[in-house]
């Protein structure tokens, strides 16, 4: 009788121990198969889609400043387009005119891989990848949050209103930006672009698909005074399509540090603006 207690005791405790190890082995196993949470932010109003974005933390890249100038605009632009442009193509005229917010490494600020949105839907679906947030003081004017809350900060500075009071003058979509080409020029201007030709008229509108609003980065503003100019570049918004008076571009960066990516300074009838060097 003993020696069949003994056995069971055994038994039991065999038992015992092996379910223990598998209990053990699942919640172990449990632990090591379960996915990061991501919080993503989102900003919504009744005329537009949900935006949403991830953003990594990266160090921010510095071009080696032994490079000259457009060597260095070239190597830090690429770390936004994977191809760029070959010279002389309308790609490549679009990118001196406009190129300068891709140097933008800003946290949070999502930039297209080329520098044309084909057509609406294409822009629908970057438009679909950024995080935006409301200019202070106006109902319907969006930009990505990082440039709406750097905006938002100069506005707090200085009074700093938009130049026509409307949703037009942030953040576009492909309808407004072809809209605005043709009240300004039409399809034989945008071949005479296209074929190297004519330039001044993208200092007075941007082609289809190609202007810097599409990408929430830009913004139209009532500008007349030396301390708006000081609060806007402070807050990283500079001038950069050299005509445009009205046009601000969010670089994300301090005045000191443009010139680290090749930026160059040109001053036009009194305005300074920060131009590529291509």
């Amino acid at each position: 009788m003993k020696l069949i207690l003994n056995i069971a005791a055994f038994v039991t405790i065999i038992i015992f121990v092996s379910i223990t190890l598998v209990s053990v082995h699942k919640i172990s196993q449990s632990q090591s198969i379960q996915p990061p949470q991501i919080t993503q932010e989102c900003t919504t109003n009744s005329n537009g889609p949900c935006h949403n974005s991830t953003t990594s933390v990266d160090t921010p890249f510095i071009p080696d400043q032994q490079l000259d100038d457009q060597q260095r605009f070239l190597a830090a632009i690429a770390n936004k387009i994977p191809t760029i442009p070959e010279i002389d193509t309308f790609e490549y005229t679009l990118l001196r005119a406009y190129g300068t917010v891709f140097i933008n490494q800003a946290l949070g600020i999502n930039l297209p891989q080329k520098v044309i949105l084909d057509n609406e839907s294409e822009t629908q679906s970057f438009q679909k990848t950024i995080t935006i947030a409301l200019v202070d003081g106006t109902q319907e004017c969006y930009l990505q949050k990082t440039a709406a809350i750097a905006l938002n900060k100069a506005k707090s500075l200085e009074n700093i209103p938009l130049k026509s009071g409307y949703a037009g003058d942030c953040l576009r979509n492909f309808a407004t930006n072809l809209r605005f080409w043709n009240k300004y020029a039409n399809s034989e201007t945008l071949t005479l672009v296209k074929t190297g030709k004519e330039t001044k008229i993208l200092g007075l509108v941007a082609p289809p698909g190609t202007s810097q609003h599409l990408w929430g980065l830009a913004i139209d503003l009532q500008v007349s005074t030396s301390a708006q100019r000081q609060a806007l570049n402070e807050n990283g918004w500079f001038q950069t399509v050299v005509s445009d008076l009205p046009h601000w571009t969010y670089l994300g960066w301090s005045e000191n540090d443009l010139p680290k990516f090749g930026l160059q300074q040109k001053i036009i009838q009194g305005i300074k603006y920060w131009v590529t060097p291509i």
